[in-house]
């Protein structure tokens, strides 16, 4: 069968080759796949930057953000032929760490997790994967064009559940969101805002193409200029960070109403470097209760979570998201940015 690989480590190595056709094992589900989504992460191991194929390999098999069919399922697997599934990127480590084996896997301690198209186990970018079926979710049929959307609003639902969980350290009633960035997390985050009843406002650099529609057709604010004067106006209570981008980062981790909730979830790439008032920064969380923390991945209840909101989104809008497609025989190609790019997907049907 054909698939998309990569030598990690190797840039311009990324290619589709043809790869042996898997085998599920007694607890595995075995699924044709229909659509595998681009994101940063697949940029950063295609230029080399990081990357790790199974044991014994040369090649890995890209691709974490996954849509398929089931093909064959175990009878006791809760799974029939024909469900549209996406699978867990995570797999907990083998010792396990406590939170690995508590469910927590994406809370892993010791390192020793793998992540398919990512970390030892190859992905999903193929015609056809195998999975477990304990990490597995069953989609609405519904969502067969826009499922693959599936796994980065995993990440969104992740970063809402921090915020309500610390935010549950005292009263908390958030009225203003700040999302920065109008990429595909962004752009969820901004949709599970909407969905909360939350005031949402997105900043973002684009002054044209698809994004500000997207943001103004949830019925959020869109902005474009300088990322302290927005958090200025806007008074977040919490600010959701989706660009990795360091002087954006340093811009807002302090700019949340007291006791406001930073969540990061970009990003940002080693050796840039932004003078920063630590002490400035260091009162203003202390004195204002804020919390900043990180947060990267999902286990199964975040998956389900994500599913639930996609289901409950306007499929219309959630397919404006997808804004280019390739077939899998060009998905090199697809790892090339153009302008306006939103959300990249190559389908494997």
């Amino acid at each position: 069968m054909r698939a998309l690989t990569i030598v990690p480590g190797q840039a311009d190595s990324l290619a589709v080759t043809d790869v042996a056709d898997p085998v599920a094992g007694p607890d595995e589900l075995l699924v044709d796949g229909v659509a595998v989504g681009i994101c940063g992460t697949d940029h950063e191991i295609a230029r080399g930057e990081h990357g790790a194929p199974p044991p014994g390999q040369e090649r890995l098999v890209l691709g974490h953000e996954s849509l398929g069919r089931v093909r064959k399922a175990p009878d006791d697997s809760g799974f029939s032929p024909g469900d549209l599934v996406v699978g867990v990127v995570r797999r907990p480590d083998p010792v396990p760490c406590g939170a690995c084996a508590h469910g927590e896997w994406d809370m892993c301690r010791n390192g020793l997790f793998t992540e398919h198209g990512i970390k030892e186990v190859d992905g999903f970018a193929a015609e056809r994967w195998t999975v477990a079926a304990d990490r597995a979710v069953r989609l609405d049929p519904a969502l067969a064009d826009v499922g693959v959307l599936l796994e980065p609003t995993t990440v969104v639902t992740k970063a809402w559940e921090q915020v309500d969980r610390i935010g549950a350290r005292s009263w908390f009633d958030p009225q203003r969101v700040l999302v920065t960035g109008a990429g595909p997390i962004g752009l969820l985050a901004a949709l599970v805002g909407a969905r909360r009843g939350l005031d949402v406002h997105v900043l973002d650099r684009a002054t044209d193409g698809p994004k500000p529609g997207l943001v103004r057709d949830l019925g959020a604010t869109y902005h474009h200029d300088d990322p302290t004067a927005v958090a200025d106006r806007v008074e977040p209570d919490v600010i959701v960070e989706c660009t990795g981008a360091p002087a954006v980062v340093m811009d807002t981790v302090t700019s949340t109403r007291p006791y406001g909730i930073t969540v990061l979830t970009g990003i940002s790439s080693a050796g840039h470097q932004v003078p920063v008032d630590a002490g400035a920064a260091n009162r203003s969380v202390v004195l204002e209760n804020d919390v900043v923390v990180g947060s990267v991945n999902a286990n199964l209840r975040h998956y389900r979570a994500a599913a639930e909101a996609l289901a409950g989104a306007d499929r219309d809008w959630l397919a404006r998201l997808v804004t280019r497609r390739l077939p899998l025989d060009r998905a090199v190609e697809a790892l090339t940015p153009q302008d306006d790019d939103v959300k990249v997907v190559v389908d494997l049907v």
